[in-house]
């Protein structure tokens, strides 16, 4: 079983990262956020734009404008960035028997992978981008910082 992140949450997770860490201090213009976080330039208005209808992110035109979050990333979840590209983390089809899942006729599987979905979503919920941005800052360090 794969537990991954299509392409689209992937670079919503790491711009929001971006502008995680620049939280205070201006907005981000997309070409910045690309290079920082190496997402190709011509993919990012895609996925910013679904990050602002999610109002997750806002969007200011002009010279001085750019891409900020629309809440402190202490407030702003892992699962909100995730949920807003790929939708809810849910499993769709029943794990023994195929097709839709259905709670009333429930395979033997169903409960602990109803679970187990629930830990992770409850985890995801839990990591704040200021959690993530930090750490995401303390392992640049520690790299940058490592001998060659």
């Amino acid at each position: 079983m794969r537990i991954d992140l299509g392409r689209r949450a992937d670079y919503a997770v790491r711009a929001t990262v971006h502008l995680a860490r620049r939280a205070g201090s201006g907005r981000s213009k997309a070409h910045e956020i690309a290079a920082d976080m190496e997402i190709p330039e011509s993919y990012l208005p895609a996925v910013m734009s679904t990050l602002v209808r999610a109002g997750l992110v806002t969007s200011t035109a002009g010279p001085d404008g750019g891409y900020e979050l629309s809440r402190s990333p202490v407030e702003v979840s892992l699962l909100e960035v995730i949920e807003a590209i790929d939708g809810p983390i849910e499993a769709s089809e029943c794990v023994l028997r195929g097709g839709p899942c259905r709670w009333e006729d429930h395979c033997a599987v169903h409960v602990p992978w109803a679970e187990a979905q629930g830990a992770l979503r409850d985890r995801l919920a839990a990591a704040s981008l200021a959690e993530i941005a930090a750490e995401d800052a303390a392992l640049a360090r520690t790299s940058d910082a490592a001998p060659e």
